[in-house]
C-alpha cells in the first residue's frame, strides 16, 4: 500500500476553505484545540462515518488530522481501503500550532482530556512501576508485567501503532456521546450541501 498523501501546515492553511477537515482524535483532545471547521470523528468510530465521508469526498478533498500525524495516517489508510482518497496533515495539530496557526477552542467546552500520548505515557509508566513494586514486595514473577509493557512499547515503536492507545480510546472520557457523533455527521452532511460549517 502506498503512503498517504500529505499536506504540511502551510499548504493546509492556504487551502483550508476548500478542504473538509476530519479530526480523528478523542473528543477531549478535540475540545482542547482543533483546526477551524474540523469535524471530530474519532479513529475508532471512522467506520460509522464512512458513507458520509465518501459523499463529502465526492464534493471536495478530505484532510485528516490528529495530534502528531500517526492516527491521521492510519485513518487515511482505512479510508483508502474503502476507496476514499484523503490527505493527512504532517505533524498534526502540534505542527499546526507550532507554526502559529489558530486552533479553535469552543467557548464553554467541558474540561479537556489529556492528549492520548500523555495518557499512554501515564498508563505505561504506572504499569511498569506497579510491576516493579509488586515484584519487590509480593513475588518476583510480577516483574513480567513490567517486561510485557516494555515489549509492548518496543513493538509500538517498530510498527508505529499503539495498542494501549486503542484501549485507552475506548474509556468513557475518550468516547463521543452518540448524540455528539450524530451531530458531527449531520454537520458533515450540511457542508456538502453548501451550508456553512
Amino acid at each position: 500500500m502506498t503512503a498517504p498523501i500529505t499536506l504540511d501546515p502551510r499548504q493546509a492553511r492556504s487551502r483550508l476553505h476548500e478542504l473538509t477537515v476530519i479530526d480523528v482524535r478523542t473528543p477531549g483532545e478535540y475540545a482542547g484545540g482543533h483546526l477551524p471547521g474540523a469535524f471530530n470523528i474519532p479513529l475508532d468510530r471512522l467506520d460509522r462515518a464512512l458513507p458520509d465521508i465518501r459523499t463529502a469526498a465526492e464534493s471536495g478533498e478530505i484532510l485528516v488530522v490528529c495530534a502528531s500525524g500517526t492516527r491521521s495516517a492510519n485513518a487515511c489508510r482505512i479510508l483508502a481501503a474503502h476507496g476514499i482518497t484523503s490527505a493527512t496533515l504532517v505533524g498534526g495539530t502540534g505542527a499546526w500550532a507550532a507554526q502559529g496557526h489558530d486552533l479553535h477552542r469552543p467557548a464553554g467546552a467541558p474540561k479537556t482530556t489529556w492528549g492520548m500520548e500523555r495518557q499512554v505515557r501515564l498508563t505505561a509508566g504506572g504499569l511498569v512501576l506497579l510491576g516493579l513494586l509488586l515484584a519487590l514486595s509480593v513475588h518476583p514473577a510480577f516483574g513480567l508485567l513490567s517486561a510485557a509493557i516494555a515489549a509492548g512499547l518496543v513493538f509500538s515503536a517498530l510498527t508505529d501503532t499503539c495498542g494501549m492507545a486503542a484501549v485507552l480510546a475506548r474509556l468513557p472520557h475518550n468516547r463521543p456521546r452518540r448524540a455528539d457523533l450524530d451531530a458531527t455527521l449531520l454537520g458533515l452532511r450540511g457542508t456538502r450541501n453548501g451550508e456553512s460549517r
